[in-house]
């Protein structure tokens, strides 16, 4: 009998975390609210108005990064998924750089430095929330953003799943 208490508690304390996900929250929450049910952000920035920027990566090789913006009130004004090829394409090629790719993405998932080809940013991502693939941000060696393109994962990801 104890076993299947304690099995009974366990699942409902898996079902309730995962619930608990930055998605989950309305304009007007508290930050109080977002960091007791989501805990500490993987990085807090600040934009040009004050609001602070709770950013959420699901990773390291995560489909889903948020980003809560919080404003001068301490409420949640937005939630919104980074990883999508909208936010990608808001990407312009020869004027962005290495910070403004980091803040339309968040973090990303992988940074490989090529003598010739240049440094190259990469994230998980799923399209229409179901194909596995990359979001991949190429780089001049002034940090200028060379090219941006989503890459799809012909396997499914099941070759990294094994």
């Amino acid at each position: 009998m104890k076993l299947w208490t304690t099995l009974s508690i366990l699942l409902a304390i898996a079902v309730l975390a995962g619930c608990a996900s930055p998605r989950s929250f309305a304009p007007g929450s508290s930050i109080v609210d977002v960091r007791a049910r989501v805990g500490i952000p993987t990085d807090i920035r600040f934009d040009r108005n004050g609001d602070e920027l709770w950013e959420y990566a699901q990773g390291p090789e995560g489909t889903e990064t948020y980003l809560v913006r919080v404003g001068l009130d301490g409420k949640v004004k937005d939630v919104t998924q980074r990883l999508t090829e909208d936010q990608l394409m808001k990407i312009v090629p020869g004027t962005m750089t290495k910070a403004d790719a980091r803040n339309l993405l968040g973090r990303p998932s992988d940074e490989t430095f090529t003598g010739a080809a240049g440094t190259v940013w990469s994230w998980r991502f799923r399209r229409s929330g179901v194909q596995l693939g990359y979001l991949t941000v190429r780089f001049n060696p002034d940090n200028t953003v060379f090219e941006r393109i989503a890459i799809m994962d012909p396997t499914g990801g099941d070759s990294r799943d094994k």
